[in-house]
């Protein structure tokens, strides 16, 4: 039998099988984006892939206590952004 990686959202804290969240990545460079692949270099944060953690990680900040710094407010614009194209194509 295969081993699912489990992983947390940052937001409800309910444990899930890592295809169930969406990855928010702060990379190297210290840019913060979605990882669709699950893979990319830096540190990673998981939210529920329903939209309603989402919007409360972007309205509660809450990206700021996972990466253990302050984030621009474009930073979590672009990130809605982001997840919203996500969402409609896919």
């Amino acid at each position: 039998m295969k081993h699912t990686p489990i992983r947390t959202c940052i937001v409800c804290r309910k444990a899930r099988d890592k295809s169930e969240l969406v990855r928010v990545v702060r990379t190297p460079d210290g840019s913060v984006v979605l990882d669709e692949t699950g893979k990319a270099a830096g540190r990673g944060a998981y939210v529920c892939a329903d939209g309603e953690c989402m919007s409360t990680a972007i309205k509660k900040r809450a990206l700021n206590r996972a990466f253990k710094t302050q984030l621009d407010k474009s930073i979590y614009d672009g990130l809605e952004a982001a997840y919203a194209s996500i969402k409609t194509n896919g």
